[in-house]
């Protein structure tokens, strides 16, 4: 056991009373020669937030001091919450007055000052700083005679950063810079700052989503160590590998991907056996046989975690040599593969399953629209073009229906929003947005895909296997009975709403399809829920009703793939010793942990790269009228969301025929002197007033 455990265990016990330094190397009877490295190990622990120094420097737990580490996140007007890094508490509100120089992403000490009442959160203050999450903030640049400041483009760092006339770097007002902080703000008092890069005018081409990489500090390019490395690795498969392998070559295999898909790591094929049963074959892209553990090209995918899909481009987690090169599935060439072999019969039962190293050579880059054309539509011509796989293409639809009815049986929940797509023209500007269906092609790949996953993470379990596991927790009680008492506005209601079932969140989302309602509904649903994450430690997955899920099938652009890849063949190939397992699964949470934090990164900067884009569209459009629906309200408007998924906020300021509030309870936002009342779901008619770029913010004003 770790002398850190072992502090923290004694500093556990109920009669433990917080200790000097001194006290506790004696208690632990530390040799007067290892006194200062039992010191360190004391400092780094409150670094880290999991012990605290009190100010006549005695140390104990946070949580027996009434002292809460968290994350602090900010809001705009000023104020932020912690949220807790143990998650046995709700988040605390931490007013501007008691933010004392801490801003969002900041590692805090927070103290409780007011206890939660009914209906209000916990109130606390924050005492310490432990770990600064911005050191570099990107912003517009302003500028006055004698000194300039940055607007930051995180509108949760609520503060300027004032700019010395010595450090504005040549910046001009209206360019988008990255500012290095120099001076942390103290009470009244901003942050301080020089201008260590000059990105661009606002308006000019690539400015704009540059600005977002560089704020999540995204990677633009791949250090030199990797690049050397992929250098020297083979862009043909080699005759030696083949031979090692199961040669699946002649077996139909193909892809079905988007239209613009770059990178291909899943292949399928499918035959209909004579009893009846589909043999669905799933075959992955097997990178880990270029990317070995614990080379550069290994760190820096664990480092980048996943691929960000950005509007106009990709920041991918290995370089393009690899995932748009040797480990592409690209038809009619032989790429190495794991292949997961199902038999599945007429009721969604995986009866049986393989797993082997295989080599194939797809047969097709088949696109989603064009199989759900001949599937869907009956389209001749396509028909006629893949006659020679048509069969196959039918079984996959049949399959599909199968393995759906499956899951919708065991209560799985099926998000069927609709993407958005952005066109842009060559200058980077947004020219169309609409709304992109999930169509059978997309959901015959995902059905196998998801089968596929499940299969792995069982067969690992049981053969008592450590891996990494997709985990969605059950929802909190609070949110859910929150929920229901939303839905009860619509004539909807929850049973058993403390401890739900995935099938009665199902339930209503069948008797809401097709109406009005269903995709606001599900929104909010969905809101409700806990995100998924990745885990060392099995959990089951809520939203998809299953006991056993991973991630296997896309190891070029998630990393909790590739990890459970090399897992894998290990195990096939009978090379798990206990050794090896131990070293697994001390590896595995780290693992789990960064590729969560990662995910999340990911998705913030998806979603602010695309509302910038959404609010860059709409501003060429001020003054248009559309039809729309009210998406949500709050206590300063309505949002209201357009046919092409653009959502705008109408302010109480904007609407001028009377003064509106909000009920909370009744979930209406209703007129003082008229009355007229609106509801999440009310169609309504919109125009177009002011579009903010740099925020991503839309507003409109309701005409009748």
């Amino acid at each position: 056991m770790s002398i850190k455990i072992n502090i923290l265990n004694f500093m556990e016990e109920k009669l433990y009373k917080p200790m000097t330094r001194e006290e506790l190397a004696s208690t632990f009877e530390i040799e007067k020669n290892y006194e200062e490295e039992f010191y360190k190990v004391l400092e780094d622990m409150e670094k880290e937030g999991t012990i605290i120094k009190t100010r006549n420097e005695r140390y104990g737990l946070p949580e027996k001091m009434n002292l809460v580490i968290g994350k602090l996140e900010g809001n705009e007007k000023g104020y932020g919450f912690v949220i807790p890094e143990k998650k046995d508490r709700d988040d605390i509100y931490i007013s501007s007055e008691n933010m004392n120089g801490a801003l969002h992403g900041d590692k805090v000490v927070s103290r409780i000052i007011k206890r939660s009442e009914e209906g209000r959160r916990e109130e606390g203050e924050i005492l310490r700083i432990l770990d600064r999450g911005n050191p570099t903030i990107v912003g517009t640049f302003e500028s006055s005679k004698n000194f300039g400041f940055v607007l930051p483009d995180d509108r949760r760092i609520s503060m300027d950063v004032f700019i010395p006339k010595a450090h504005m770097n040549n910046a001009l007002p209206n360019q988008k810079v990255i500012v290095e902080i120099t001076r942390w703000p103290e009470k009244r008092r901003n942050p301080e700052g020089k201008v260590i890069e000059v990105l661009g005018y606002i308006d000019e081409k690539g400015t704009d989503i540059l600005s977002v990489i560089k704020q999540f500090n995204l990677p633009e390019e791949f250090p030199n160590k990797v690049l050397n490395q992929v250098d020297n690795i083979e862009q043909i498969v080699t005759q030696e590998e083949i031979e090692r392998r199961v040669d699946l070559r002649d077996l139909t295999t193909f892809t079905i991907d988007g239209e613009d898909a770059k990178d291909f790591d899943d292949a399928v094929s499918i035959e209909k056996l004579e009893n009846g049963n589909y043999k669905l074959g799933v075959h992955i892209a097997d990178v880990s046989h270029y990317v070995k553990e614990n080379s550069p090209l290994d760190k820096e995918a664990l480092k980048r975690g996943n691929s960000v899909y950005l509007v106009d481009r990709v920041i991918p987690m290995l370089p393009k040599e690899l995932s748009n090169g040797i480990c592409s599935l690209n038809p009619n060439e032989p790429r190495l593969t794991l292949s997961v072999f199902m038999e599945i019969d007429k009721n969604g039962n995986v009866k049986e399953h393989t797993i082997i190293e295989s080599v194939i050579e797809s047969k097709e880059r088949l696109i989603y629209d064009d199989i759900s054309d001949i599937l869907e539509k009956g389209d001749k011509e396509l028909k006629d073009r893949y006659n020679h796989i048509y069969k196959e293409l039918v079984y996959m639809e049949e399959l599909c229906h199968i393995l759906k009815k499956k899951r919708e049986k065991r209560g799985s929940l099926d998000f069927d929003f609709p993407e958005t797509e952005i066109i842009l023209d060559e200058e980077g500007r947004p020219v169309d947005i609409r709304k992109e269906e999930r169509r059978i092609a997309n959901k015959m790949i995902e059905e196998f895909m998801l089968v596929c996953n499940e299969t792995i993470a069982e067969n690992m379990y049981w053969a008592q296997i450590p891996l990494i596991y997709r985990v969605h927790e059950d929802p909190d009680a609070d949110e859910i009975e929150e929920f229901n008492k939303f839905i009860h506005n619509f004539g909807y209601n929850l049973k058993g709403s403390k401890e739900v079932h995935p099938k009665e969140l199902q339930n209503l989302m069948v008797e809401v399809k097709g109406k009005k309602e269903e995709e606001l509904l599900n929104k909010l649903l969905l809101r409700s829920l806990k995100k998924a994450k990745y885990s060392s430690e099995i959990g089951g997955h809520f939203g998809l009703a299953a006991k056993y899920y991973c991630h296997f099938t896309s190891p070029i652009r998630r990393y909790p793939d590739l990890e459970i890849h090399r897992i894998i063949k290990e195990y096939i190939n009978g090379r798990l010793k206990s050794s090896t397992i131990e070293q697994i699964e001390s590896k595995l949470p780290q693992i789990a942990e960064q590729s969560s934090t990662m995910e999340r990164i990911a998705e913030e900067a998806e979603r602010d790269v695309e509302d910038l884009k959404k609010a860059q569209y709409m501003k060429e459009r001020i003054g248009n009228e559309y039809d729309g629906m009210i998406s949500s309200l709050t206590h300063f408007g309505i949002f209201v969301q357009l046919e092409n998924t653009i959502e705008g906020l109408v302010h109480f300021s904007n609407m001028l025929d009377d003064y509106y509030y909000y009920d909370e309870e009744k979930y209406y936002i209703m007129g003082e002197l008229t009355k007229k009342k609106y509801r999440i779901g009310d169609e309504v008619k919109i125009k177009v007033i002011g579009a903010d770029v740099l925020r991503g913010k839309i507003d409109f004003m309701l005409i009748e």
